[in-house]
C-alpha cells in the first residue's frame, strides 16, 4: 500500500486528514484518483444516485458598498449616487412575483456594506417580506454584513443574528468567505471582515441554530497551502457546531471570476483550469468529512464541468439563479431554467430532485 492508499483509506472512513496528508494528494494524487475517491466519499455522505437542485432568485439589497473587493465590479462608492441603488419593496415585489411563478421558494438577499444602513434597516426588510410573503424563504446577508452591522451597532453577533431571526431570516449564506486567510483578504478585500471575524459570526449561527453554507473562492493569489487552511478552519468549525444543529448544510466552491476587475488586471484574467476546479471539488469532498452536501458551480465553469463534478464528489447543482448581478459582472455568461439543469443532471447519469435550502425534497 502506497503513501496515497494509506491516506484514502483513511479518508473513506471519514477520518480527518492533515494538512500535509491533504497536500500530498492535492499537488500529487492523479486527478481520476481524486475523482474516484471523492465519488466514493458522495455515496457514502448522501447514499443515492439523486441530484438536488433548487429555484431561488439572487436579489442585491443594494449595490453600495465601502469594502472595495479588488474582485467586484458590481460594487459602487457611495458618493457615486448616479451610479448607486436599492432595491424598493415594490421591486421586491415583482421579483418575487416572478420568481412564485416560476415555483420558486427562496430569495438569496445580498447587498454590501452599507455605511448608512443599520439593524433596523434589515429588520423592517424582513418584516416587510415576510408580510407580504410569510413562505418566501430568506437566505439573507452573510458573515461579513453580521459583524459590520454588529460594529456599527455595538452588538455583539448574537444579538444581531437573534434580532434578524426574529424578523424572518431563514438562513446565512456562506458569502465573503473567499479565503479565510488574512494575507489573501488584506490584499483582495481589504476593508472586509477578516477571516476570524467570518468564522466567529458563523459559530454564533450554529449555536442558534441557523442553518447555514460554506463557500470558497479559488484561482487568483492564493496558494495550494491556504486553499488547505481554509478547508481545515470550515472542517473544524462544523466540528464545533452543537449536537443536532444545522451547522453548514453545504460547501460550494468557484473559479475567481475576473474579467474587467482590479485584481485581473492586476495578476491577469486567467482563472483556475478545468483539472484546478475538478480536483479542488474532490479535495473538498475528502477533506470535509462532516459536511453532507458539496455544490458543482455551474455559474462559473458551465455545465460540461459541473456535471464532472458531480462525478468527483458534488450532489448537488445548486439554484438556476433567475438573477444574479455580481458573477456576471465579472464575465460569467452561464444560464440555466429549470429544464435545462434537470437536463442537464440526467445526461450526468443522474436523477434530478427539486430542493429547498434545508435539502428536504419539494
Amino acid at each position: 500500500m502506497n503513501i496515497y492508499d494509506k491516506i484514502f483509506h483513511k479518508a473513506l472512513n471519514l477520518e480527518p486528514l492533515s494538512a500535509n496528508e491533504l497536500m500530498q494528494i492535492y499537488k500529487f494524487a492523479d486527478t481520476g484518483e481524486l475523482m474516484f475517491v471523492g465519488n466514493q466519499l458522495r455515496q457514502i455522505h448522501v447514499r443515492e444516485e439523486g441530484v438536488s437542485w433548487q429555484i431561488d432568485r439572487n436579489v442585491n439589497i443594494t449595490n453600495v458598498c465601502i469594502s472595495g473587493c479588488k474582485f467586484c465590479n458590481f460594487h459602487c462608492k457611495p458618493h457615486e449616487t448616479q451610479k448607486s441603488y436599492t432595491t424598493t419593496l415594490d421591486e421586491y415585489i415583482a421579483k418575487i412575483e416572478e420568481l412564485m411563478k416560476l415555483n420558486g421558494d427562496q430569495l438569496l438577499l445580498q447587498g454590501g456594506l452599507h455605511p448608512d444602513y443599520g439593524l433596523d434597516f434589515y429588520i423592517n426588510l424582513f418584516l416587510q417580506l415576510k408580510k407580504y410573503y410569510p413562505k418566501i424563504k430568506l437566505h439573507a446577508l452573510g458573515p461579513p454584513e453580521i459583524a459590520y452591522i454588529a460594529q456599527k451597532e455595538k452588538k455583539s453577533y448574537r444579538e444581531v443574528l437573534e434580532k434578524l431571526i426574529e424578523a424572518g431570516l431563514d438562513s446565512l449564506p456562506g458569502a465573503g468567505a473567499e479565503i479565510l486567510c488574512d494575507s489573501v483578504r488584506k490584499q483582495i478585500s481589504p476593508a472586509k471582515p477578516d477571516s476570524q471575524m467570518w468564522l466567529d459570526v458563523m459559530r454564533e449561527a450554529h449555536k442558534l441554530n441557523l442553518p447555514t453554507s460554506a463557500t470558497m473562492v479559488f484561482g487568483h493569489i492564493e496558494t495550494l497551502d491556504e486553499r488547505i487552511e481554509h478547508l481545515i478552519k470550515i472542517r473544524d468549525l462544523q466540528n464545533e457546531k452543537p449536537q443536532n444543529a444545522y451547522g453548514f448544510l453545504a460547501f460550494i466552491c468557484w473559479t475567481m471570476q475576473l474579467g474587467g476587475t482590479k485584481l485581473g488586471e492586476k495578476i491577469g484574467s486567467k482563472t483556475a483550469t478545468v483539472d484546478d476546479y475538478i480536483r479542488t471539488v474532490a479535495i473538498s469532498r475528502i477533506a470535509l468529512n462532516n459536511i453532507t452536501n458539496i455544490q458543482a458551480s455551474w455559474l462559473t465553469v458551465g455545465k460540461d464541468i459541473a456535471q464532472i463534478a458531480l462525478h468527483s464528489g458534488a450532489n448537488d447543482m445548486g439554484s438556476i439563479m433567475i438573477e444574479e448581478n455580481v458573477v456576471s459582472s465579472a464575465g460569467s455568461t452561464n444560464t440555466f431554467d429549470a429544464n435545462g439543469i434537470q437536463k442537464a443532471i440526467r445526461d450526468a447519469g443522474f436523477t434530478p430532485w427539486l430542493r429547498n435550502q434545508k435539502y428536504e425534497a419539494r
